[in-house]
């Protein structure tokens, strides 16, 4: 199956630039002209990677990234102020490109960041430091350390593995592991996290997963 790439930019001229140079790489190709399109087209289309701009009517890029999970997005923006462009990379961000931009150079990127992403979710075992967790056992450990396991616990840590560097609001891991643990509460949600956070610390005095005041939880 081709993958699939989002372009979200309400410029008609760079989409359709974009959308051709795609389709002719063969990849199959949907796109979004706003950030609020954007959010409700996600659960529809599931892409494999998003192009996104960041000057957008609605949600701005800015304000959409967050809400853009497991997925690799390249920035593709007019913006070029480095403290910005930092900013968006350590928010979750996996690449940066400015308009005007090369399409080789661009097309290049993607079958980086989908080589990258190919190979994570084709491993059994996704690494954090020195934390391991095992997608086919369930099992983590830190070192020679096992590490015991709820389903729910398992869950919360394999989404945040997987999104090592961006914050995952309560609201967002809710909907993310219901499928796997419907036991779970906005109420209950709050002493799984606070479980697991010590149940990796006891194992090396660290701290792996860090809470975002108001906001939600990464990995530390």
């Amino acid at each position: 199956m081709n993958e699939h790439i989002m372009i979200i930019d309400d410029d008609i001229h760079i989409g359709n630039m974009l959308e051709e140079a795609l389709s002719r790489e063969n990849y199959n190709v949907s796109r979004a002209y706003s950030g609020t399109e954007a959010l409700m087209l996600f659960p529809i289309k599931k892409p494999d990677l998003v192009l996104l701009d960041l000057m957008l009517p609605g949600l701005s890029g800015e304000e959409l990234l967050p809400y853009i999970e497991g997925i690799p997005v390249i920035i593709v923006s007019a913006k070029i102020d480095i403290d910005n462009k930092v900013e968006l990379l350590l928010g979750g961000a996996a690449d940066y490109i400015t308009k005007p931009f090369n399409i080789k150079e661009l097309l290049a990127r993607i079958k980086v960041q989908l080589r990258t992403r190919n190979t994570i979710l084709s491993s059994s075992e996704l690494v954090y430091s020195d934390l391991k967790l095992n997608t086919h056992t369930h099992a983590a450990s830190i070192g020679d350390r096992q590490i015991k396991l709820t389903r729910t616990e398992y869950a919360i840590l394999k989404l945040l593995m997987l999104n090592p560097v961006q914050v995952i609001t309560k609201s967002q891991m809710l909907e993310r592991i219901s499928e796997d643990t419907p036991d779970c509460t906005e109420n209950s949600l709050k002493q799984h996290i606070s479980n697991l956070r010590r149940k990796l610390r006891s194992a090396d005095g660290k701290d792996y997963i860090e809470a975002v005041w108001g906001i939600g939880f990464k990995m530390a």
